[in-house]
């Protein structure tokens, strides 16, 4: 089911994580009228800075593919190695933090 709908994990998660952040927010002090709005705000704000990251890494890749490095299959290397290498940082940082 997960295959063909792979937007209900999303949704699920997504609220698992707003009931989380709701609740941390309570913790520190925010006043109760403010939560409903405050994480949907939250949230909009994070996935519009996503959608404008992407977009600005999708246009520099257009351009430099189509001026600097011409069609390959080396986009496909590069992409692995690059998401490889920020995982295996983060695996390493959070590691040496948790044992810290």
């Amino acid at each position: 089911m997960t295959e063909r709908r792979p937007w209900i994990v999303a949704l699920v998660f997504g609220l698992l994580y707003g009931i989380g952040f709701a609740g941390a927010l309570r913790e520190i002090g925010l006043p109760e009228q403010s939560i409903p709005l405050a994480p949907l705000l939250f949230n909009v704000g994070v996935e519009l800075g996503q959608l404008v990251f992407i977009g600005v890494a999708m246009l520099a890749y257009a351009i430099l593919k189509r001026y600097v490095l011409g069609h390959g299959q080396w986009e496909q290397q590069v992409a692995g190695y690059l998401i490889g290498t920020v995982a295996a940082y983060w695996t390493i940082e959070r590691t040496v933090g948790f044992w810290s």
